[in-house]
């Protein structure tokens, strides 16, 4: 019989938040409709850990992914927030002395795109799927990860400013100027109740037209340029953002729980600055509405 470390009490007994395992690297199986899609998903799973205990059994998470996902493979999962509940019900079972747990996962994922020229090209976002438990109330979390384009609005009229004091041509109020650019970086999460489902391509959608604009893989020159044109008739502020997302997201789930939680973080790595630009909002459906 083994000596089982783990259980033994620690020197000092403080309880922690969080103790688990981080990104481990599995292949899912996800129905998309009508058909299969395969996801290298990164997993991290935590659970808390009372005073009592001097480390938590880490093994154990890993059985949990190892048996959950494999079994994905010959029964495709419906999106990856769904196994992640899985995942954190059996994992709070297993850990018995725990009255918390947290399973996230980001998987990278793929969307055939149309560029401002007509060019097709696949491009790159992020799937995210939580769930935490606490004591027995289960809450899970769907999300996409975007990465778009903005022009900021303020240098565009400053310039414009400078423009019109040395040509005094009326031109330049119906024309769009130079300004800088920021890639933008956008999270949007929701929570979701059990027995709706929320479509992962939907939230791509929304944070896409809520960029200045987005951005692509495969641009040719005339491309590049209907892009840049186009980003600079839609100057925004990462505020802006936000703020074009959580109206666009109240407008497409009008029937979504008034507790439903809402995370939006927007991130412009700035090209004029050596420091970059955030804003967020967490909030609940209910709070947007009013």
């Amino acid at each position: 019989m083994y000596p089982d470390i783990q259980g033994m009490a620690p020197e000092h007994r403080f309880r922690l938040t969080r103790v688990g395992v981080k990104n481990v690297v599995k292949p899912i199986q996800v129905m998309r409709g009508d058909r299969e899609i395969t996801l290298v998903t990164h997993i991290d799973i935590f659970v808390d850990l009372p005073p009592t205990k001097k480390g938590s059994d880490m093994s154990r998470n890993v059985e949990v992914i190892s048996e959950i996902v494999d079994e994905s493979i010959s029964k495709p999962c419906t999106g990856i927030e769904n196994l992640a509940t899985r995942i954190v019900k059996e994992v709070k079972k297993r850990h018995e002395y725990a009255s918390y747990a947290e399973v996230n996962l980001r998987a990278e994922y793929f969307l055939t795109r149309e560029n401002p020229g007509g060019r097709k090209s696949i491009e790159r976002y992020t799937l995210i799927g939580r769930a935490t438990i606490d004591r027995e109330s289960v809450r899970k979390m769907v999300g996409v990860e975007v990465i778009g384009m903005t022009a900021c609005p303020c240098a565009m009229e400053t310039v414009r400013t400078i423009l019109k004091e040395q040509y005094d041509d009326k031109i330049l109020d119906e024309l769009p100027v130079p300004t800088h650019n920021q890639r933008n970086i956008v999270t949007l999460m929701i929570e979701i109740p059990e027995g709706v489902d929320i479509e992962a391509n939907d939230l791509i959608d929304i944070v896409e037209q809520s960029f200045s604009s987005p951005t692509y893989e495969i641009l040719k020159r005339r491309e590049e340029g209907e892009l840049v044109l186009n980003a600079h008739r839609n100057p925004k502020f990462v505020e802006d953002v936000v703020r074009d997302i959580l109206r666009r997201i109240v407008e497409r789930y009008p029937n979504m729980p008034d507790n439903a939680v809402i995370v939006v973080r927007s991130e412009s790595e700035e090209s004029i600055h050596k420091h970059n630009a955030f804003a967020e909002r967490v909030t609940t459906f209910g709070k947007l509405k009013e």
